[in-house]
């Protein structure tokens, strides 16, 4: 089994996130503020080198206004 980071699953939610943020009209600093982590965090999620749970993926999808659904296949 390969590991989940390496996952098409994964790659397909880093995809969305980097969509809904782009549709959100936002940049990946402002995301940042509003989760209080730094830019460099987004980026990584984004970049698909560091991992999020549940917890992490519902409160990007309360900034971006879509449902969690949006992020899953």
């Amino acid at each position: 089994m390969s590991k989940a980071i390496y996952s098409k699953v994964h790659k397909y939610i880093v995809e969305q996130l980097k969509k809904a943020r782009k549709e959100a009209g936002l940049e990946q600093a402002e995301v940042a503020k509003l989760l209080g982590k730094t830019q460099s965090h987004v980026s990584k999620v984004e970049a698909g080198q560091r991992r999020i749970d549940i917890v992490q993926l519902k409160e990007f999808a309360k900034i971006y206004k879509k449902s969690v659904d949006f992020f899953i296949k």
